[in-house]
């Protein structure tokens, strides 16, 4: 099966990898061209644009850094993609986004499946990134050969629109996660724990998490570098809180969070790595958080 693949960012230059290490025929386009040096090595084939790319596929897939971005590119490859074939959208979108973003492909005989994925960028490098579809279960099927080249985990949570419910969710736990790792390991400094052993102890307890794990670490390094920054974080924490409007669920803890993100796009910018937002209470407690021995960036 030949596929498409448009967005080499982080996370999509490592999944368009795995597929073609799977032996997946590709076709690959970003708007930086230097992403797709170690693709192109690997014998995946260069399209100078989307149109280009939804012409020589058989499936097209996109990994795009926002719904604007997504809906643009649709757009321009919904006219060149061949009758019957499928789009695979493993960006971030919102539910009704997906709905209708689904609605304009079928008008196109073009048949849609959302693909978010959650764990990280390090995971996605390993193929071990947790995929979530949604969409008919024959899709699902045809498609679930490549979708177990990209990750380890791969759930169909239902039909279209329900793995935009759960990736929601799950981003939503995460970025709750991370400011609940900060303000542990400032209680930590601020006891006069050594902190390479209390992330040690908190890793070995009750009250581990796959944050604490991952960025928990990057904090202590004081890199922060996770390849996920605070703008994506809005725009998720956003869903989130239109999802609990919409299903009447007060989500307190996600709106404390969202707050501190806003803070911290105020003192460091959108662009900023997602776990800046510990550095918020580092400087006002003007206290470092930091130890020997963890890494700058996953791997």
């Amino acid at each position: 099966m030949h596929y498409g693949y448009i967005g080499l960012g982080n996370l999509g230059a490592n999944c368009a990898a795995c597929l073609r290490r799977a032996g997946m025929e590709l076709t690959v386009t970003d708007l930086n061209r230097e992403a797709a040096d170690v693709l192109l090595e690997l014998g995946c084939d260069w399209a100078d644009t989307p149109e280009e790319v939804a012409e020589a596929a058989d499936h097209v897939i996109t990994c795009l850094p926002s719904p604007a971005i997504s809906e643009q590119v649709l757009d321009r490859i919904l006219p060149m993609m061949r009758a019957g074939s499928h789009w695979i959208e493993m960006s971030t979108l919102g539910r009704d986004q997906m709905l209708a973003f689904a609605a304009k492909a079928c008008a196109h005989d073009v048949r849609a499946m959302e693909l978010p994925v959650t764990g990280g960028v390090h995971l996605a490098a390993q193929g071990k990134i947790t995929m979530l579809a949604g969409g008919d279960e024959d899709m699902f099927d045809l498609h679930l050969p490549a979708l177990q080249a990209m990750g380890d985990q791969v759930f169909h949570m239902g039909p279209l629109g329900s793995a935009a419910i759960i990736k929601v969710i799950t981003n939503m736990l995460a970025f709750i996660h991370l400011k609940a790792c900060g303000e542990a390991l400032m209680l930590a400094k601020r006891g006069g724990l050594d902190l390479g052993q209390a992330w040690h102890a908190i890793k070995a307890s009750s009250g581990n998490s796959f944050v604490h794990e991952t960025e928990g670490a990057l904090v202590l390094n004081g890199s922060y570098d996770v390849a996920f920054n605070i703008d994506l974080a809005l725009k998720d924490l956003g869903f989130a809180q239109a999802f609990g409007r919409e299903f009447e669920v007060p989500l307190d803890l996600a709106a404390a969070t969202e707050q501190t993100y806003i803070a911290a796009r105020a003192a460091y910018g959108g662009d900023a790595q997602s776990p800046m937002i510990v550095k918020l209470l580092e400087d006002l407690l003007e206290t470092d958080l930091r130890a020997d021995g963890f890494p700058a960036r996953l791997t």
